[in-house]
């Protein structure tokens, strides 16, 4: 099983298929070839052994933002003729201006089996239905996860131009078994289904698989989701502009990184030296299309230090996704990270909440707003919490049921005033 190679043997696999990347690119794709050889790198013959990855510069956003604002529409990230591409897609934009990723048709069955390893990881079979709750739009989402699906021989359920309410109903009707969407819109779906006086844990509903958040990787979070299922909840992670990256295995202790797709590198955000925990730098292997070769992805994660209960010797995120290094928040000289608000708001009884960050002076202030009974006495033991784990005192205001926004894809809960 490739999972289980070791290091050396894993480590040639890559280093193969990153030169077979590197003469298919060099010389047909313009911005890697004027990248790579202002960096001294004329021919694939000169990367002579995996330490030379690091001979390659790294790539960041605004790099590929201003490629495609100087060559719209898409940028000269194109390895071949525009009529070889089938796919188009298009980043959400949450953390930034969107980025324009095409695929071939080559690419785009490398896509589904990115996505099919996640789904394996989580225990689906072809003998699973799998509900797509997703309005299929230029935005990858789950567009992914719902070629995974079909690759694996399992019958996919759109879920598209639906409200929630018919959603769930088609999920029962349809005798859906997994269901694939942000862990936000699944608490969403929860408190849809209380509504309608719905038990969502007595649906068919066995898993249930997230992606474009952390949430799935919040303890609370997952508690919630899975006591509110009945059903097994798993965390993924993945980029429209890189692929489908991280999935958890049966053991459930962080995210493994596909290292037979991916390369995977932890670098400290202020020296570039490897770390254990720091920015995730990756480069995929079969997008030869557009690839994207030592790409900072701005998601903070923490290399696990032990092996993993399940046997696989692919890399291990302790805990997931940590959170996106440009969402941390400086309160009062502490770094904040939304993700760690949230790992404490998600163990008490509130449906939603929101992260206010606004201006006093010179320095940031938060305000966490909950939809929670109680009024100020139900926000009390949150604010307590939040001191006791963050080591600084956050406001916190209960506001009215139902007057926060909900998201079917990425949620944006933190909110500059």
């Amino acid at each position: 099983m490739a999972e289980r190679l070791d290091g050396e043997r894993l480590r040639d696999h890559q280093w193969r298929r990153l030169r077979a990347l590197a003469a298919e690119v060099l010389g047909r794709n313009p911005f890697w070839t004027a990248k790579w050889r202002a960096a001294g790198l004329e021919r694939a013959d000169d990367l002579r052994g995996p330490e030379d990855l690091a001979r390659l510069p790294l790539t960041r956003k605004a790099e590929l933002a201003a490629d495609q604002a100087a060559h719209a529409p898409f940028g000269t990230n194109l390895t071949y003729p525009l009529e070889r591409y089938v796919r188009v897609h298009q980043t959400s934009g949450t953390s930034g201006v969107p980025l324009r990723w095409l695929d071939t048709q080559e690419s785009w069955e490398w896509w589904a089996r990115c996505w099919s390893v996640v789904l394996r990881g989580a225990g689906v079979g072809p003998a699973d239905r799998v509900f797509v709750p997703f309005s299929f739009g230029l935005f990858v989402g789950f567009w992914g996860g719902f070629e995974g699906a079909r690759a694996l021989g399992a019958l996919v359920i759109p879920g598209g131009g639906q409200d929630s309410r018919t959603r769930l109903a088609c999920m029962e009707s349809l005798g859906a078994t997994v269901l694939v969407c942000t862990p936000s819109y699944a608490l969403h779906l929860l408190e849809v289904a209380r509504e309608q006086g719905i038990d969502a844990a007595k649906l068919p509903i066995r898993v249930t698989v997230h992606a474009g958040e952390p949430g799935a990787g919040i303890p609370a979070v997952r508690a919630r989701i899975e006591a509110g299922w009945g059903a097994r909840a798993y965390d993924h992670a993945g980029m429209t502009e890189m692929g489908a990256y991280g999935y958890e295995c049966e053991a459930q202790a962080g995210l493994h990184v596909n290292e037979t797709e991916f390369i995977a590198e932890v670098l400290d955000p202020a020296t570039g030296a490897a770390a254990r925990e720091g920015e995730l730098v990756l480069t995929n292997l079969g997008r030869a299309g557009s690839p994207l070769i030592r790409y900072c992805t701005g998601d903070r994660v923490r290399v696990a230090d032990r092996p993993c209960a399940c046997g696989q010797t692919f890399l291990r995120l302790e805990g997931g996704i940590l959170g996106r290094l440009d969402d941390m928040l400086i309160v009062r000289g502490v770094n904040v990270f939304p993700s760690a608000i949230e790992a404490v708001v998600r163990r008490f009884p509130v449906e939603e909440f929101q992260i206010e960050v606004f201006r006093d002076g010179e320095l940031d202030q938060v305000r966490v707003l909950l939809e929670v009974d109680g009024g100020d006495h139900g926000a009390r033991p949150v604010q307590e919490a939040l001191r006791a784990a963050l080591g600084i005192r956050l406001e916190v205001a209960p506001v009215p049921a139902g007057s926060l926004p909900r998201w079917e894809l990425k949620a944006r809960r933190v909110v500059r005033r």
